[in-house]
């Protein structure tokens, strides 16, 4: 090899080094322990907001769940779903998905609110999404987990890919879902779980119309469609509620994946989780261990927190959540 050559390699594997440790930086920057000497009541603070708006309406508790994920599959998990429109910002508030449906805004406000009364400028809304997200889970009897911090804000939102599909459709057949989720690093099993957050919360009667008015559809029980279209017209009402889980709406357990097996998913996103495919022995095996589905939802939720994050001297910490400094 000659003298020019062995540089070369030299130079590509030096690089090479520095792509790699700029890889590992972000994910070692975040740390359970981030706070603990700038802000060491900051966990505290949010938890005791986060149950004080779960204790008056329980429906929160998945709200900001569901929150935590439109956040993260939109340019990570940077608190991007936060800002509100502005000449030069887009929001992703109003994106077909995000649009008179993600709700819990005002609940992440007033946590940074008495975050920032006792230290000003430390708190990012993105971590503060991430944790109020494990708080929610564990408030309604699901698993609590580590949360690793020190993500930092975005100054910019992308309606684009709000809109563009980042975000799973309730429309989405089992292979479009499975891609959507490897695509922001999570595998099926990951996908499975992170879904049995439907256990809690409700959805909009236009969500699932199609499906329950569907006569020809065979991934439904008769029964089951026939109790929703009391509550969902075939015309009008499309945004009147009803619970992803008629069973026990408002706990955290793996009765989900039970309706699954009995043809009881309301969205059609649900239901093909069980449906002859290569998740059903997933969904076996959570309806089976409610132990297995909450460890590895657990760990899904840690996992997505970690999608796209900014850390260091990216992005800004946000004064308030809904704008840029």
């Amino acid at each position: 090899m000659t003298t020019s050559a062995i540089q070369h390699s030299t130079n590509i594997g030096a690089f090479m080094l520095f792509l790699f440790i700029m890889s590992t930086t972000c994910q070692a920057q975040l740390s359970s322990t981030f706070y603990d000497s700038t802000c060491p009541n900051a966990l505290t603070t949010i938890r005791s907001s986060i149950r004080s708006a779960i204790a008056k309406e329980r429906r929160m508790a998945a709200s900001l769940i569901r929150l935590h994920f439109h956040d993260c599959f939109v340019l990570g998990c940077d608190a991007s779903i936060l800002l509100d429109e502005t000449p030069s910002i887009q929001s992703e508030k109003t994106a077909r998905p995000n649009d008179d449906s993600v709700r819990g805004y005002g609940v992440i406000d007033n946590a940074k609110a008495e975050v920032e009364k006792a230290c000003p400028g430390v708190v990012s809304c993105a971590d503060i999404i991430t944790v109020a997200a494990r708080d929610a889970s564990e408030y309604v009897g699901g698993p609590s987990w580590t949360v690793k911090l020190g993500r930092r804000d975005s100054t910019t939102a992308s309606r684009t890919l709000a809109e563009g599909g980042d975000l799973p459709a309730f429309t989405d057949g089992l292979e479009g879902l499975i891609t959507s989720f490897r695509n922001k690093g999570l595998n099926a099993r990951d996908m499975v779980a992170l879904s049995g957050s439907h256990t809690i919360g409700q959805a909009q009667c236009f969500t699932f119309r199609d499906r329950i008015y569907n006569n020809n559809a065979s991934d439904i029980d008769a029964g089951f469609a026939s109790t929703r279209k009391r509550g969902c017209p075939a015309s009008g009402g499309s945004g009147n509620l009803a619970p992803l889980d008629l069973v026990t709406p408002n706990s955290f357990d793996n009765n989900y994946f039970k309706n699954l097996q009995q043809r009881k998913g309301l969205l059609h996103s649900d239901q093909v989780l069980f449906s002859g495919g290569s998740t059903d022995s997933i969904v076996n095996d959570y309806s089976k261990n409610p132990n297995t589905f909450k460890s590895d939802f657990a760990s899904a939720m840690i996992k997505m927190g970690d999608i796209g994050v900014l850390t260091g001297s990216a992005g800004q910490i946000r004064r308030i959540c809904s704008a840029v400094n």
